[in-house]
């Protein structure tokens, strides 16, 4: 058959399928191809011409037709192959007018040929809207909106912040925070390894995690971090929270539709996500089994996820990685959204998430059983980076060992309205010495056996299972003394703790061998704030944009005595006191300088002393 032939029963099955009347034998009206060998460039682009304009009119008749059409038409598919035909489509002025001719428009026939090579999926609307309502409810406001539509994940330019994520909107600093928890991890401990995108990260124990030191170590200069490695190291972060999500089986990517051929800044120009439909519009998803095949996705759509959406897109692939009924299975109260009202703050559900690969409301070790078959839960195991809170030293939530002793030393520290990042160049920070594990796994074995949330007592059955599991041996007479209440209370069992022998189980070291921690660790807060630029010309300073960056010296004391410990209690209950002769009691500590983040230390570190040069850290 010839060309003219073709292309006049090309155009009529075109105009027939415009009109709604399909052919009555479809396949007998295309004319197959000729084999490739066999053609010659000017037939294989009058072919790959013709396949675009059919593809082109399919698309504008399922569009008009009815659903149930469009049921009958899914259910026994014509598969149209469209093969990149860039080179072919440089056609002659009398080719270009032929779809016209047809009904379908050359522009028509190359939105067809970028939606078929566009990936990603569409999300139905069902699962849009159950999405939204998830993240922001009901009735968020345009001002929220704005928080979470208008915050890239996008490093530092600032020297000495280089290895930091900049936040410029209030609000997603619960997701920024944790991701550059992630990207200090494998910047500080796997820099060697952020070429492999296969890389998988190692099982260390504390053993040999104590050798692992930062190769900043010797001199915390940031400076000279390559593009190229933060860029990894973001990727590699990236990969990892969300097969965490995934349980490690799978990872979801969420992007943009069309903003993955170079034209990301137009794309997102006008564009508005102000509902769920707004939403399901433009958001295409990606999942992924291999972590190789995710790792080059995201490297290649680094500049998506550096732009306006990218904390929110970052969030919702972890989300949809760990699937949205999931989520709402691990809550506690699943009608509250996930970022709080009405300031738009991420919860601490999307930080556990990100965190644990579960959406937990707490922050204790695994569940609290309230009775009645009720529960509440909280952090399932170990993690790779940790939490830590300024409510914990308002006694307002208490953090589990799992958030506090993470495998590598960086901790997400949350105060009332923001998320901050501290972190150690070594994971000897968190060395223990026979002492302080001895402390440790008691006051696990005690909070086990706490179901007050927290409150530090416990039952008289649960005392006695403490003394079982830790192998504490009380003289009769103290036994009963502590349990007279009825409740034990973790202070006066610790005192008791101090009194008793450590060859009885007990804390009290007669050789005095107790020593006392000195370490430097950062504090790097990613929200943008003016500061001097002290370059600036004698016409005077002038103010830039940076995060802040913030080395700490700590020292923890050595273990107080009984008699030490009881005068302290003294003291800080009589602090308002002129009476030297009682404050003198209290065991002598190195001047030292406060701020609210010492407070967050001391929770991992009790009776820590921090000193600092320059500004305050600041936690909000």
């Amino acid at each position: 058959m010839g060309d003219r032939e073709e292309d006049e029963e090309l155009q009529m099955a075109l105009r027939m399928s415009l009109q709604g009347s399909p052919p009555a034998q479809p396949e007998a009206k295309r004319s197959k191809p000729p084999p490739p060998a066999a053609e010659s460039p000017e037939a294989e682009a009058r072919r790959k011409q013709r396949e675009l304009m059919a593809a082109a009119a399919e698309k504008r008749l399922r569009a008009a037709a009815s659903p149930a059409a469009v049921s009958v038409a899914r259910s026994s598919p014509q598969p149209v192959v469209v093969e990149p035909a860039a080179p072919a489509l440089e056609a002659t002025k009398e080719q270009e007018e032929e779809p016209e001719q047809a009904g379908v428009s050359m522009e028509e026939a190359k939105e067809v040929e970028e939606e078929e090579e566009e990936k990603g999926e569409e999300l139905p609307p069902d699962v849009a809207e159950n999405l939204w309502a998830m993240v922001f409810g009901g009735g968020v406001s345009k001002t929220v909106l704005a928080q979470w539509s208008n915050q890239g994940i996008r490093f530092s330019s600032d020297p000495e912040t280089t290895m930091g994520l900049v936040q410029h909107e209030g609000g997603p600093c619960g997701v920024l925070a944790t991701v550059q928890a992630y990207v200090l991890k494998y910047l500080l401990f796997f820099s060697d390894d952020l070429s492999n995108p296969e890389f998988s990260n190692p099982l260390y124990t504390l053993g040999q995690r104590r050798f692992y030191q930062s190769s900043f170590a010797a001199g915390d200069d940031f400076s000279s971090l390559t593009d190229d490695r933060k860029t990894r190291a973001l990727v590699h972060a990236m990969v990892e929270i969300l097969f965490l999500c995934g349980t490690e089986k799978r990872a979801v990517v969420a992007s943009v539709a069309r903003a993955n051929h170079g034209k990301i800044d137009a794309v997102l120009e006008d564009l508005s996500v102000e509902s769920a439909m707004d939403l399901q519009k433009v958001l295409r998803t990606s999942t992924f089994t291999s972590r190789k095949d995710a790792f080059n996705t995201l490297l290649a759509n680094i500049p998506l996820f550096e732009s306006r959406l990218g904390a929110m897109l970052f969030l919702i692939s972890a989300l949809l990685s760990r699937g949205l009924e999931d989520i709402q299975a691990d809550r506690d109260d699943p009608s509250q959204p996930l970022v709080t009202a009405p300031f738009g703050h991420a919860s601490q559900e999307i930080v556990n998430l990100l965190l644990c690969g579960e959406a937990v409301p707490n922050v204790f070790d695994g569940k609290m059983d309230l009775g009645g078959g009720m529960s509440l839960k909280g952090i399932p195991n170990s993690v790779e980076v940790g939490f830590l809170t300024l409510l914990e030293s308002l006694n307002l939530c208490k953090v589990g060992q799992y958030l506090k002793c993470p495998k590598w030393p960086i901790w997400v520290v949350g105060s009332e309205s923001h998320y901050t990042v501290l972190f150690a160049l070594n994971p000897n920070v968190q060395e223990e010495n026979e002492l302080e594990e001895r402390e440790s796994k008691i006051r696990r074995a005690f909070d086990a056996q706490d179901q007050s949330g927290g409150g530090g007592f416990i039952s008289v059955e649960g005392f006695q299972q403490v003394l079982r599991d830790t192998d504490i041996n009380f003289p009769s007479d103290k036994l009963e003394d502590l349990c007279n209440a009825g409740i034990i209370v973790w202070s006066e069992f610790w005192q008791a703790l101090l009194q008793l022998d450590k060859r009885a189980g007990g804390m009290k070291d007669p050789t005095g061998l107790m020593g006392k921690k000195q370490f430097t660790i950062f504090h790097f807060n990613g929200i943008a704030k003016s500061v001097l630029n002290g370059n600036a010309s004698a016409g005077g300073s002038s103010p830039i944009q940076r995060p802040r960056l913030c080395k700490l010296n700590v020292t923890v004391p050595p273990r107080w005595t009984q008699d030490e410990y009881l005068a302290d209690v003294v003291s800080a209950s009589t602090s308002s006191s002129k009476d030297d002769s009682i404050l003198s009691l209290a065991p002598p500590v190195q001047t030292n300088q406060h701020a609210p983040l010492v407070d967050c230390i001391r929770t991992r570190w009790p009776r820590a002393v921090c000193s600092w040069a320059g500004d305050v850290p600041s936690i909000v």
